[in-house]
């Protein structure tokens, strides 16, 4: 199993062996891509799943720092929290570097950085850069992914 997120077309592709490639929609880094802390960009390189965060929540599950609140994303959550600018809903899958001194170590460890695959709101535009450097889908297609994928997974964020 593998997935390659695909910068310039905006999608995600998970390839399992034996099996059909499947294609999402997703919205990376409004910034562009680029591996340095606090540049909220999207990192490239080869990655893996270190962690799956949110297994069983319901649909739109709100998280805080990894946590899950207890609340699900609304319009009239959003109104009660405008400046929370990049939801992280339904299940997060938490990205690790594979490559020292290029995603993993020092200024440059997208692991240290919380990049993640995750959640967003249904209104979220995929398709088109504007995240703040992780990788964004819709809640169904999040929990479909995160259904098919098991920590290790391996990721390679490219530009093309």
């Amino acid at each position: 199993m593998h997935i390659n997120v695909r910068i310039a077309s905006q999608t995600l592709e998970l390839t399992q062996e034996g099996a059909e490639t499947i294609c999402y929609s997703v919205s990376t880094a409004s910034k562009g891509v680029g591996q340095q802390e606090g540049s909220w960009q999207t990192p490239l390189g080869h990655h893996v799943i270190r962690a799956k965060i949110g297994d069983g929540l319901p649909l739109h599950a709100v998280f805080l720092g990894r946590r899950y609140t207890g609340e699900i994303y609304s319009s009239e959550l959003q109104q009660q929290y405008p400046d929370r600018r990049d939801w992280i809903l339904s299940r997060i899958l938490w990205l690790s570097g594979l490559e020292p001194g290029h995603n993993r170590l020092g200024n440059v460890d997208t692991m240290r950085r919380y990049i993640y695959i995750h959640g967003s709101p249904d209104a979220a535009v995929m398709g088109e850069p504007g995240s703040r450097g992780c990788v964004r889908m819709h809640g169904k297609d999040m929990i479909d992914l995160f259904n098919r994928v098991l920590p290790g997974t391996t990721i390679d964020i490219l530009p093309e």
